[in-house]
């Protein structure tokens, strides 16, 4: 994984560091210390063939880690472990996503950060697996910035998949969620009678301009306020195809990451119980010159700097 970590060498001293020199490859987690960056790529599609999307989404994390290397670094102690990609080569989701949430909790025990870049987003519920195997005894609040709820009910004879990982979340207990960006033309009114039924909070891609900040942050704290640890995912199909044509759904409605939702983003990324970060959708099929690649590194390496 050497040749994909690399970038403009200034020099040996901190001051010219990018994110490329503070990266270190591991495989044993005993190594993570308090507050080092861990990160898994989620080299996984099953999820989205499952769910009829455009395929290429496994082919993601190392294009964002190749996207993410040249940043410079900003905080002094910065410093991020690379585990490599968790892949499923024979469709067995289920074993996939349980794999990923065994190497999540381990991360989360030693006090690491976890960061994720999928993938598809079926990496939803393994994530949060992970998270609650690790805190099975605290309330998790799950953050989902994505044009779609993904609350589907697995259907028979096909299993889980890239939309259903918010129900699957819901039916093993009570469900803390807020879904940021929903968009009225992309779910039927069925998925909004379900995220009702189980009480998943929403903001329409509607509601996010400058002007309604306030509430945003409101609606945020209200969330983060009332759980232990917080889990942010982001579906790359959220923003608009101009910035984003490299998803598996495209959305030529889809919002922008301006002002107002950097605004937004970054107010949750500074709240101390955000201990789990994850990408996904982004498909290098159908990317443009790297634009969602890029976008979705830029976005993972807000966290590093706060």
């Amino acid at each position: 994984m050497n040749n994909i970590w690399q970038g403009r060498f200034d020099g040996e001293e901190a001051l010219f560091h990018r994110v490329f020199q503070r990266v270190k490859e591991e495989n044993n987690y005993d190594t993570i210390s308090t507050n080092d960056f861990v990160l898994h790529g989620f080299a996984v599609e099953e999820g989205v063939r499952r769910n009829k999307g455009r395929l290429g989404a496994k082919d993601a994390p190392d294009i964002i880690r190749k996207n993410m290397s040249n940043f410079p670094v900003i905080l002094p102690d910065f410093t991020l472990l690379d585990f490599g990609n968790v892949t499923c080569e024979d469709g067995d989701l289920e074993d996939t996503q349980n794999t990923l949430a065994k190497n999540i909790s381990k991360v989360l025990l030693k006090g690491g950060k976890s960061l994720v870049f999928g993938g598809g987003h079926e990496v939803t519920y393994a994530h949060y697996l992970g998270v609650k195997t690790a805190y099975p005894e605290q309330k998790i609040g799950i953050i989902n910035i994505d044009a779609h709820f993904d609350n589907r009910q697995p259907e028979n004879g096909v299993g889980a998949s890239s939309g259903t990982g918010f129900w699957q979340i819901a039916q093993e207990g009570e469900i803390n969620s807020l879904h940021i960006g929903i968009q009225r033309n992309s779910n039927t009114l069925k998925l909004f009678d379900t995220a009702h039924q189980y009480g998943m909070k929403y903001i329409l891609a509607d509601e996010l301009f400058f002007e309604n900040l306030s509430s945003i942050y409101q609606r945020i704290d209200e969330l983060l306020n009332e759980v232990d640890f917080a889990y942010l995912t982001i579906c790359m199909d959220v923003f608009n195809a101009s910035i984003a044509p490299g998803v598996s759904a495209a959305a030529y409605n889809g919002i922008f990451a301006d002002a107002t939702f950097m605004h937004f983003y970054r107010h949750i990324l500074k709240n101390p119980k955000l201990i789990a970060l994850d990408v996904a959708e982004v498909n290098p099929s159908y990317d443009i010159q790297d634009r969602t690649a890029r976008l979705a590194s830029c976005l993972m390496n807000e966290w590093f700097m706060v």
